[in-house]
């Protein structure tokens, strides 16, 4: 992490992106320090997914406006290379590997993210440094105990813990997380929320959600999405107000602030 010190992890100024004639985002800027923890808060058709790809450089700005994007310093990266330095965390990826490799063990799913597959194959050539360092990873995230069980025969939390571990293995500078605790019960998410937090205690966390009760203490900077762009962005405490979130929830909300945590007052 040292050496993003002085750089921005994220650089966006005047992005516009387009699926065919459609404009699906527009003007979007955003700065991201190395420090700081973001949330992305906007709600369902808000642009929040396709903002987390152009993250991920699975979708491109707009040529016709002219733009600045980018990633740790750079404007552009082998894909595969960027996922080293920025681990993202989603619903898709963990439903892709229930339905290509649910008979997989979790070790080898933790494993896969050195080669950015859906599990290790024969071609693959995994040494003793890679499999200590998924012991290390699991261990962390207290799984290490389900390292020999299939993935498929988890339950959604544990399998999203070791999507978590597989991003974990390459000691990534910042997380992306996306709706991270959908399909979770209340138990789940507060556990898995708690997980959040060491990870946000040594990495850099931007949390893309629609809810209000993700927003950990430890997020210190959010962008509000609506309308197709970020409507505001800036530090928590002075973004999280109830008429800025009415405004891009399009209801009237109570916002409530209790031991740094916010929830919705009826």
């Amino acid at each position: 992490m040292s050496n993003f010190d002085n750089k921005l992890i994220i650089d966006f100024e005047n992005v516009y992106v387009n699926y065919g004639l459609t404009t699906v985002l527009e003007n979007v800027n955003l700065k991201v320090k190395n420090g700081e923890n973001w949330a992305i808060l906007g709600a369902n058709g808000s642009g929040k997914s396709t903002l987390l790809k152009l993250f991920s450089n699975d979708l491109y700005p707009n040529t016709k406006y002219e733009f600045k994007k980018e990633l740790f310093g750079q404007d552009r990266w082998d894909i595969f290379e960027l996922k080293k330095y920025l681990g993202i965390v989603s619903g898709d990826l963990q439903n892709k590997f229930f339905g290509y490799s649910s008979q997989s063990t979790v070790m080898s799913v933790v494993l896969s993210g050195y080669y950015s597959s859906l599990g290790v194959f024969s071609h693959h050539d995994i040494d003793d440094k890679q499999y200590d360092s998924a012991l290390s990873v699991m261990d962390f995230l207290g799984i290490l105990g389900l390292k020999d069980k299939k993935f498929g025969h988890l339950s959604t939390g544990q399998q999203r813990l070791c999507i978590i571990a597989r991003s974990l293995i390459h000691n990534p500078v910042a997380f992306v997380l996306d709706e991270p605790t959908t399909g979770l019960d209340i138990k789940a998410k507060r556990s898995f929320l708690q997980t959040v937090q060491k990870l946000a205690a040594d990495k850099n966390i931007i949390l893309v959600t629609h809810d209000v009760e993700e927003i950990i203490p430890e997020i210190t900077h959010v962008a509000l999405m609506y309308n197709k762009t970020i409507y505001k962005s800036g530090l928590k405490d002075e973004i999280m107000t109830s008429e800025n979130l009415s405004q891009i929830f399009e209801t009237n909300i109570n916002l409530q602030k209790n031991n740094s945590c916010f929830f919705v007052g009826i």
